[in-house]
């Protein structure tokens, strides 16, 4: 049996925000329905995934806020940078989403944007809030394992 290929991915952009604002629960996949000039853009780098989120309308699941800037070459053919894009899920997964997000505190978040092979993807996260002491109490396990892993190289010669 041929075991199925992996198809090589590369990252456009991260949501660093999302990581620090909130606690990511599940992570899902979705294709997201983009028109020519803005996979040129992509292609470039040129998005902002920062204060995007996802909302349902209609059995449908879209992608808010994310910012796709304007192909510099694309003309009349450049669309909205802000506009509403649809991500492609499975239904059962669109109304499993759909089924959290009514409970309390639950919402959807775009995580990152990447190629896989020719196709853009989008990792959405089901995240809940955090509160103001859980980002400190985050902040102060990065800071002390950050000054853990600097006495273990070395760097630091306090001693």
């Amino acid at each position: 049996m041929a075991e199925k290929e992996k198809k090589p991915t590369r990252s456009i952009a991260q949501n660093k925000k999302a990581w620090h604002d909130y606690f990511i629960d599940e992570k899902f996949e979705a294709g997201i329905e983009l028109f020519g000039t803005e996979v040129k853009s992509l292609r470039a780098g040129a998005v902002n995934l920062k204060d995007s989120y996802c909302s349902f309308k209609e059995g449908e699941i879209f992608a808010l806020g994310v910012h796709i800037s304007p192909y510099d070459k694309g003309n009349i053919f450049n669309r909205d940078p802000r506009r509403p894009k649809r991500l492609l899920m499975h239904k059962r997964e669109i109304l499993r989403l759909f089924g959290r997000v009514q409970e309390k505190g639950f919402s959807v978040i775009p995580l990152s944007l990447y190629f896989s092979g020719s196709r853009v993807k989008m990792e959405i996260g089901l995240c809940r809030g955090k509160k103001l002491y859980d980002k400190r109490e985050d902040m102060a396990k990065n800071a002390a394992k950050r000054d853990m892993e600097r006495a273990f190289k070395g760097g630091n010669r306090d001693y």
